[in-house]
């Protein structure tokens, strides 16, 4: 049995001579191809027929392609997610910022106006907190004595009367409110005039009118406004609206609940009234002297028949009246009309005439005696 090799190592040409005889067949027909272009049908038909095999050679790679992109593009939609979140957030705040910086700007206009509209000077101040106190109304400012703050200041924002500082510290000040139970406040009707105090009732934030008549002009939808009689608050400044009138016909008073118009819950600035209105000083108080019982007229009784005693000077002062004196006698027909006529001179005026009752037994029917003539005497 022979032994011959297999065919992959059969011994043909070199080597040497196959490399060369194809490097001289492709370079052949490089250039054949690149002048006469004869070659690109072959290329496409090629090209189509080995399509679909590069197309299944290269779809591992394809495959691990896509699913690199589809990680990595959750991954980047995450983080733009995140970012968008972010930028949210922030454009939510810088909008609220801007919405309350428009509401401040818009406070602060209207307190400009009321500070035109105030006949005093007055002192922007902002609200910092509530007072320690849970039971009391107070608040405190960011103004105290180094700008000037004095104990009885009111305070006041754009819509009304706010309070009255009550302490004064030296960067800070506390205004108790016209709400507390301890603050009270001198108003006026607007529609008609009429005058009453405001007191606080604590904790539920309204006002209440007391000692007021039960048939007193007052009807809900009435503004208040202070009188000014206090010499506090300037007169005019609205304090207060009534939402509440309850007549009781058994008790003397009525009771009359009114709701604060000044916003201390909706705004952080206010008014520092910084002087108080000019009102003349009220005159000195007469010490009213008690009268002793020496000092006051006897009181006499008049006898039928006798002529009235004369008064004193205190009583004919106290009791403006007349007294005419009694009739002149037959037995001193000179005397008599001279102490009638001095005796009219001292009596007081508007005094009925007392006479005593005539005696027809004592004194007949006698002529009246004429006054002495003065000729004749001399």
């Amino acid at each position: 049995m022979e032994y011959s090799p297999p065919p992959l190592f059969k011994q043909g040409a070199p080597a040497r001579v196959k490399v060369t005889v194809f490097a001289f067949i492709s370079i052949l027909l490089l250039l054949v191809d690149s002048r006469f272009h004869t070659l690109s049908t072959v290329r496409q038909v090629t090209g189509t027929v080995l399509y679909p095999l590069q197309m299944a050679a290269l779809m591992p790679r394809d495959a691990l392609n896509s699913v690199s992109s589809y990680f990595s593009s959750i991954a980047a939609l995450q983080r733009q997610v995140h970012d968008l979140q972010e930028s949210q957030v922030a454009s939510a705040q810088t909008l609220q910022q801007a919405r309350m910086q428009m509401a401040e700007n818009v406070q602060l206009r209207k307190l400009l106006g009321a500070r035109l509209a105030v006949p005093v000077p007055t002192l922007m101040s902002e609200i910092l907190y509530d007072a320690r106190d849970s039971s009391t109304r107070k608040i405190v400012l960011d103004r105290g004595l180094r700008e000037g703050v004095k104990l009885g200041l009111p305070v006041i924002d754009s819509a009304g009367v706010v309070g009255q500082v009550t302490r004064v510290f030296p960067f800070t000040s506390e205004v108790t409110l016209l709400t507390d139970k301890e603050q009270a406040i001198p108003v006026q009707v607007l529609r008609n005039g009429l005058r009453s105090v405001a007191y606080g009732r604590g904790q539920s934030g309204l006002l209440d009118l007391r000692f007021v008549a039960p048939n007193a002009d007052i009807v809900v939808g009435d503004v208040l406004i202070t009188s000014g009689l206090d010499g506090v608050y300037p007169a005019g400044l609205a304090v207060a609206k009534v939402v509440r009138v309850e007549n009781s016909a058994s008790g003397p008073f009525g009771s009359v609940v009114c709701q604060p118009l000044a916003g201390i819950d909706r705004h952080r600035q206010l008014l520092m009234l910084m002087a108080t209105p000019d009102v003349p000083p009220r005159p000195p108080e007469e010490d009213a002297k008690p009268i002793k019982k020496s000092q006051l007229p006897k009181m006499v009784p008049i006898r039928e028949g006798a002529p009235a005693a004369p008064l004193s000077a205190a009583a004919a002062g106290a009791a403006p009246a007349t007294i005419m004196p009694a009739a002149p006698t037959a037995s001193a027909p000179a005397a008599a009309a001279p102490a009638q006529r001095s005796a009219t001179r001292s009596a007081p005026r508007n005094v009925p005439p007392v006479t005593p009752a005539p005696n027809p037994a004592a004194t007949p029917a006698i002529p009246p005696v004429q006054p002495p003539n003065p000729e004749g005497a001399r």
